[in-house]
């Protein structure tokens, strides 16, 4: 089987602001305290079954000295850069034709790359399974997590309850992220999953459907054909990246094709995208605080996530259930019940002070 991971690293992370920033998105950072970034630890993940060859990164061209430097074995070619965000449609295409003309019919996972995945042997045996299963059907298949709270900042796939295979079963309809009484009502159904956004195909479907729900994605990537991997690649996608539309791959293609499929998945998985899920999967110390950096002094702190990146102390006292961040001389302070405005708070800031803080 020719198999191949595309890892999308283009992001910026602003949920994670003010830690994560242009100059340094989350996906470069450690987060979790392990001495490796997400990036790094995605790459660890499916490097046990593909070989650097094999592993593509995109990301936006501003950030690929940091994936050079922070997966050195990889080679160049394999590091896509985006001259400009286009969003999730436009970075798969990149990647999925790519592949296609220069390695023939292939096999692809496509991962975001800042996701925290446990259980990382059962996770490896969905992916196995997803491969075999498009690799002998024409499917796109997408990977979706058993929900266990009615959580508003996922989005949720409805499967039909009657398996093609043991593990494959047909996907009925998708939903964007609901409400609170939608999420409780989508929870109690039974039949409605997370929606990972971990995809599975082979370059000949996806591209097939390109050409069916984004014909003018597929006609600019078309422009490519005979010159992949040659010296005017680059000044190529310069040209016709920013003429692509910007739409998600959910959107553009996923919700119209005939051919998805869901592959369910066991492991312990969350897409760490915002503060407070990294508090919820951080390790506890006392009194139920998270806290990530150095010199940090918590009194009479409790539930909270605390966060110091800076070389000067961070101290709080007599707080409960908030999330308190330092970095570059930044401070965010937040309720933990507030935590999705966070992003709301770098646009204001971009309105006022355009890139400076962000």
């Amino acid at each position: 089987m020719n198999k191949f991971v595309l890892i999308m690293a283009g992001g910026v992370g602003s949920r994670f602001w003010p830690a994560s920033r242009r100059e340094r998105p989350k996906q470069f950072m450690d987060f979790l305290g392990t001495g490796k970034s997400l990036l790094q630890l995605t790459y660890e993940r499916f490097s046990k079954e593909f070989e650097d060859a094999h592993i593509y990164i995109v990301t936006n061209s501003n950030y690929k000295k940091l994936v050079q430097e922070q997966l050195p074995n990889l080679p160049q070619g394999n590091i896509l850069g985006e001259p400009v965000g286009k969003n999730t449609s436009a970075a798969i295409a990149f990647g999925c034709f790519k592949i296609h003309e220069l390695h023939g019919k292939s096999n692809v996972i496509v991962s975001p790359s800042d996701h925290l995945i446990l259980d990382g042997d059962v996770f490896m045996k969905t992916i196995k399974t997803t491969l075999e299963f498009v690799n002998e059907n024409k499917a796109l298949v997408t990977i979706g997590i058993k929900p266990t709270r009615p959580d508003t900042g996922y989005g949720y796939i409805q499967y039909v309850d009657m398996p093609v295979t043991d593990d494959i079963c047909q996907v009925k309809t998708f939903v964007e992220k609901p409400n609170k009484e939608m999420a409780e009502e989508l929870l109690k159904s039974g039949d409605f999953v997370w929606n990972a956004g971990i995809f599975a195909w082979n370059t000949e479907s996806i591209i097939q459907e390109f050409k069916k729900y984004l014909p003018e994605i597929s006609s600019l990537f078309g422009k490519l054909k005979g010159k992949w991997g040659t010296d005017k690649e680059e000044n190529i996608i310069a040209e016709i990246y920013p003429q692509c539309k910007s739409i998600s791959i959910d959107y553009g293609i996923l919700e119209h094709s005939k051919m998805v499929y869901l592959s369910p998945g066991s492991f312990q998985w969350s897409d760490l995208g915002t503060w407070l899920s990294l508090f919820e999967n951080a390790e506890k110390q006392e009194n139920n605080n998270a806290i990530i950096g150095s010199n940090i002094k918590a009194y009479n702190t409790e539930g909270s996530l605390l966060y110091n990146d800076d070389e000067k102390p961070l101290v709080t006292n007599g707080i409960k259930d908030l999330i308190v961040v330092k970095s570059d001389g930044i401070v965010l302070v937040c309720h933990n019940s507030k935590e999705q405005d966070v992003k709301q708070i770098v646009n204001d800031l971009k309105s006022k002070y355009k890139e400076k803080f962000t």
